[in-house]
């Protein structure tokens, strides 16, 4: 919840009214539990959204193994939800089993992907992102963790929370 990537979308947010919270998954950063493959980082992510907004339109992010933990908590809430934004940062493509983006959902969903992330390569993200038709928002020469780019992240995020699907 420390990372600079999710520091700065959280603050994208807020700048755009929206309340932000951010957690640490199980057995990071001293919470309890151990890593459990994303299946219990899903119910995490799932009992945080269930106590923090429980009713009301809800807006989804996530950041790396993040984005791909927020691609199954979407496709778990959509159509019990009102699902109004979601941004994918980094997504874990290739690394993890990403889940599909429900088709309504697409033009509600920023992609975003620096173009020499060492850590997913961007043909990866490409790859997932194609057969859905799914936009990828390239940043040039941008890296996994967005160095020196934060601003413009920030600004795309801002961006796509403030327009209307």
């Amino acid at each position: 919840m420390d990372n600079k990537v999710v520091q700065t979308m959280a603050r994208a947010f807020v700048a755009s009214g929206f309340a932000a919270v951010r957690f640490n998954f199980r057995g990071i950063g001293g919470s309890a539990g151990a890593w459990d493959e994303g299946r219990g980082e899903v119910q995490d992510m799932l009992a945080v959204v269930a106590q923090a907004a429980a009713d009301g339109p809800l807006a989804l992010a996530g950041f790396s193994f993040g984005a791909f933990v927020t691609s199954h908590v979407l496709s778990q809430v959509w159509g019990t939800r009102e699902v109004t934004h979601v941004v994918l940062a980094g997504t874990a493509a290739g690394r993890f089993g990403v889940a599909e983006v429900p088709g309504p959902a697409r033009t509600r969903t920023l992609v975003v992907h620096g173009e020499s992330d060492d850590v997913v390569p961007l043909a990866a993200v490409m790859d997932w992102a194609r057969p859905q038709l799914l936009p990828v928002t390239v940043v040039p020469g941008g890296g996994h963790f967005f160095h020196g780019q934060l601003p413009l992240l920030k600004g795309l995020v801002a961006r796509h929370l403030q327009a209307t699907a």
